[in-house]
């Protein structure tokens, strides 16, 4: 049995209850930290692929009562609500269960446990007719809808031919009887021993009030109409299976995208190897036209890489020397040779099917409702039923068979099924079009919530720009001379990996001399030691807190911050050295996302640590609403919550630590370029797989495809069942034609739930 914990947060009820160190990357602003030191590759193992490395299975953060574990099961029959019921009166109450959390959509059940308890509770599963399985590490299909083609045509020809006798009058009563008889043997044996399971736990499901009704006709001689019931209804869950698996089919056709096998390189040569068992740092080879199975890093060879399957793009990306590769992503033209990075059931493709599991698992807010709503509707629509069969007969002499048998007709339409499935399949059918749009939305919560978005505030480098900057200008000041003045800049800024130091550094680290006492101020630059002398390289700030200002460096900086340059000043104890200018560049995209955004009513707003002379000449380039410049990480936190104070809803896009308090602040955190990025794809609401913010307007407006469609399904669901509910009453309602209504209404909403995956 897989069991785990996990120590994440389900993206429920999280306005105020985010990691803080949760997205990656660096800062944006003038804020320099500590040189990464990165530890060099592993060499690949020789004469072997390796020893198995299984996946790593998550679940929703839910707290772990002490001396629990937690159990993920897979459960091949529980594929809709009325199992879920049955599971959770027999498993809730039970002393050794802290909880459970079940994902119909998968078919697993997971639930914190006492250790010692396990048999006893899948005992008590098995006792209701259900079969659960150990859930392997890996990820795998659900099985498909259960065959039942012979038997259930027979069991219509009976029905019809049932109907066929009555209708023309053409045989003898026993003759009808006989033929609904075989006709429910052959297709409702199945709801009866499930039914029966129901009744004997006191649960009234589909198949409790189905096999009630079926009886209830039978007792009161409408033996057609008793065959053609359950036909239909058979038929119809038959039906609503396979739509289901269509559903579950978008995330699970995922897997096939990695290959299983990988030519790996061993003491003899290349070899092909399960994929499961590389281990990170083996060398592996993958040729034109091949999947790439594992992620990696490239070590020899050029070649263009299809990643949409990943991030999105349409187009092939250039890979080199150096470059990243993604597991399940195809190389198109030359060959590659490649470090592994991680393990298969560790790659950025996994993480993307595990979180996308995990997402189903959680309620939604509209999915919470209707679960609310279904508790109260089905047994108030079971009373009602009872006074239906009673009141008339006892208070105004009605016929009791025929009042009889519109309770039993109401019945039919008490069971919510297709108003539960109605929310899952279109959740699920929205996170795996997400998904495959290169989009990782880590919950049903924010595929809601995104429609509702007012304001959407953005970083400026690496989200806006390329967050690739270029040295423009260099100015020495006072008698340093410009040689000495450079090479102290770039000894300082090449122990950071801030994007404006590494402009600085980039292509002149030989002139680097060692620093000691290397520290990074945040929001501000860094200090160091060099030849016994302490220096500061930071931001107009710093140079002011430090008391080296003058006129003729507020001139220079005037000058350069008006044109759009960043600007970083390199500084003794006394005064100013020298003066650095650096231009970023837009992405090609930002403009065009911006203008999108702007067409759904959403507004922005650019928070940056840069200057605000080159904040506001970037905002105006892009279109920005509102640019806020010289922003600490305690500001941009304060303007996310000057928003929410107008009672908007608020989105923050960043790709830096350094952004993380405003990204859990708000009502959804987008992390930029989440693709081989563990924390991101872990714990960020919503993670783009690549640097396109076009992304951002598609997530908006799946988001309101998502809403309408759920409002779509719950309005024909209701009214439906309102439709008939009239009908029954007025005595022009029939059992069969309930049992139809009810099955249409769940294709309907199934049908209408999988358009999603078409959505453009």
């Amino acid at each position: 049995m897989a069991q785990h914990t996990s120590h994440r947060h389900d993206g429920q009820d999280h306005h105020h209850d985010h990691d803080h160190d949760r997205h990656h990357g660096h800062d944006h602003g003038h804020e320099h930290g500590p040189a990464h030191d990165h530890a060099p590759a592993p060499t690949a193992c020789c004469g072997s692929c390796g020893s198995d490395a299984p996946a790593v299975i998550t679940v929703a953060d839910e707290p772990v009562p002490p001396g629990m574990v937690i159990t993920a099961v897979r459960i091949g029959e529980m594929d809709c609500p009325t199992e879920e019921a049955l599971i959770r009166k027999a498993l809730g109450a039970h002393p050794a269960v802290g909880w459970l959390r079940f994902n119909l959509m998968q078919r697993v059940l997971t639930l914190a446990h006492q250790p010692q308890a396990l048999d006893d509770l899948l005992a008590l599963v098995r006792g209701l007719g259900l079969t659960p399985e150990p859930l392997d590490a890996a990820p795998q299909a659900a099985p498909g809808p259960v065959r039942r083609g012979l038997p259930l045509a027979l069991a219509g020809v009976f029905a019809a031919a049932a109907e066929a006798v009555e209708f023309s009058r053409g045989g003898p009563d026993w003759l009808i009887a006989a033929l609904a008889v075989a006709a429910i043997l052959l297709a409702g044996l199945g709801t009866y021993r499930k039914g029966w399971i129901a009744i004997r736990h006191l649960t009234l499901n589909i198949n409790a009030l189905m096999s009630i009704a079926v009886t209830g006709a039978m007792l009161i001689g409408q033996w057609p109409e008793a065959a053609m019931v359950m036909v239909l209804f058979t038929l119809a869950e038959w039906i609503e299976a396979r739509s289901l698996d269509r559903a579950r089919n978008a995330v699970s056709g995922l897997l096939a995208l990695s290959p299983p096998t990988a030519s790996v390189e061993t003491a003899d040569g290349w070899a092909e190897c399960d994929a499961a068992q590389v281990p990170v740092g083996a060398r592996v080879r993958v040729r034109p036209g091949e999947r790439v199975a594992l992620d990696g890093e490239v070590e020899s060879g050029q070649s263009a890489v299809d990643q949409a399957a990943i991030t999105g793009e349409s187009l092939p990306v250039e890979k080199g020397i150096g470059d990243t590769l993604f597991a399940g992503t195809v190389n198109t033209s030359g060959e590659l040779v490649y470090r592994v990075t991680a393990t298969g059931g560790n790659s950025t493709l996994a993480r993307i099917i595990h979180a996308i599991e995990e997402a189903q698992g959680a309620r939604a807010p509209t999915q919470r409702f209707v679960d609310r709503f279904a508790a109260i509707y089905t047994p108030a629509v079971l009373v009602f039923a009872i006074l239906v069969a009673l009141l008339p007969p006892l208070l105004s002499g009605g016929a009791w068979l025929e009042w009889s048998y519109r309770a039993l007709v109401l019945l039919v339409i008490a069971c919510p099924c297709a108003l539960v499935i109605s929310t899952p399949v279109t959740i699920v059918s929205g996170l795996a079009l997400a998904a495959r749009r290169g989009i990782l939305i880590k919950g049903g919560t924010y595929l809601e919530q995104g429609r509702r978005l007012g304001w959407i505030a953005l970083d400026k480098t690496g989200t806006l720009t390329a967050g690739r900057p270029v040295r423009t200008d260099f100015a020495p000041q006072g008698n340093t001379p410009p040689a000495h003045a450079e090479r102290l800049a770039v000894s300082l800024a090449t122990r950071s990996d801030h994007p404006v130091s590494q402009a600085i550094a980039d292509g002149r680290s030989e002139l680097a001399a060692p620093v000691d006492g290397f520290t990074a101020l945040p929001g501000r630059g860094v200090h160091g030691t060099i030849d016994g002398q302490t220096y500061w390289l930071g931001n107009h700030r710093l140079i002011e807190e430090r008391g080296v200002c003058s006129p003729a460096i507020e001139a220079q900086l005037q000058a350069f911050e008006t044109a759009g340059k960043s600007t970083v000043l390199l500084a003794s104890e006394h005064e100013v050295l020298g003066l650095f200018a650096v231009a970023d560049t837009l992405r090609p995209e930002s403009r065009e996302a911006i203008a999108q955004l702007h067409a759904l009513g959403v507004r922005t707003l650019m928070l940056s640590g840069d200057n605000q002379h080159t904040v506001t000449a970037i905002a105006g380039q892009v279109g920005i609403d509102e640019a806020r410049g010289n922003q600490l990480p305690a500001d941009k936190l304060a303007a996310i919550e000057s928003l929410l104070a107008r009672d908007a809803s608020v989105g923050m896009v960043g790709d830096g630590i350094n952004d993380a308090p405003a990204l859990a602040r708000a009502d959804i955190g987008f992390a930029m370029g989440a693709a081989g990025s563990d924390t991101a794809i872990e714990t960020a609401d919503v993670a783009l797989m690549n640097d396109d913010l076009r992304k951002l307007p598609a997530f908006v407006r799946l988001s309101r495809a998502t809403h309408n469609i759920l409002v779509q399904n719950i309005s024909v669901a209701l009214g439906i069942k309102a439709i008939f509910l009239v009908l029954t009453l007025s005595g022009m309602g029939t059992m069969w034609m309930a049992v139809f209504a009810d099955v249409g209404a769940s294709l309907l909403v199934v049908g209408n739930g999988l358009r999603l995956l078409r959505h453009r």
